[in-house]
């Protein structure tokens, strides 16, 4: 079974509802559905469904817990087991607590720009790239919906240095080899003013996670 992702625009305002086709649900942010799908694709999991939250929960993390456990109340009984594709995303451990509360697993990590990474790694350089800007193949190609419109840069660009000053280089943590990708990400890096550079990172340690969960 080969599943092509909905528009960005759609993941980012409304998400993706489940297929109801599969044994396990993965409930998971919208900025994954196309790296989800993919790995369920090509590593035939077709007993893993996915239903995505919209991915501009991104911008508003507080909010992400209950939407999560909403849709573990909506979904979950239809399922054998589900699993919650997202790290903490700065919810300060509430995510956690849901889970727990839940009994549901959710990916290792503090964001996803840890888990593509790996974590172990990611935190291994923090305190050297704590002046680091991330953004994914999704943040990238969504860049004015989720970094220059919300931040008011489109309007104000006087603002840069307010919200910027500290930072001194945007790392594009890729997923997929995309030369016109890279290219987008380096006129982030641009209009941010600040240093670029491209870390390929695959699937890291999302890949990890679904292959336990498709195993079992």
């Amino acid at each position: 079974m080969t599943t092509d992702a909905p528009d960005d625009e759609t993941l980012t305002r409304a998400g993706l509802s489940p297929a109801r086709t599969g044994r396990v649900l993965l409930i998971a942010c919208g900025a994954l559905a196309r790296e989800i799908l993919a790995l369920r694709d090509a590593n035939g999991w077709s007993h893993l469904d996915l239903h995505c939250l919209p991915a501009i929960l991104h911008n508003h993390p507080d909010r992400i817990p209950e939407a999560v456990r909403a849709a573990v109340a909506e979904h979950g009984a239809d399922y054998d087991s589900v699993h919650v594709v997202y790290a903490d995303c700065g919810t300060g451990g509430r995510l956690a607590e849901v889970c727990r509360d839940l009994g549901v697993e959710m990916v290792a990590g503090p964001h996803c720009y840890a888990f593509f990474e790996g974590n172990a790694a990611f935190a291994a350089r923090a305190e050297e790239e704590f002046t680091a800007f991330y953004l994914t193949d999704f943040l990238v190609r969504q860049f004015d919906a989720f970094v220059w419109k919300p931040l008011g840069l489109d309007r104000h660009p006087e603002l840069r240095d307010a919200y910027f000053g500290h930072y001194d280089t945007l790392v594009y943590q890729a997923q997929t080899d995309d030369p016109a990708l890279t290219e987008k990400a380096r006129d982030c890096a641009a209009r941010l003013g600040l240093a670029f550079e491209r870390r390929f990172t695959g699937y890291g340690e999302l890949e990890t996670a679904l292959r336990d969960w498709a195993s079992r």
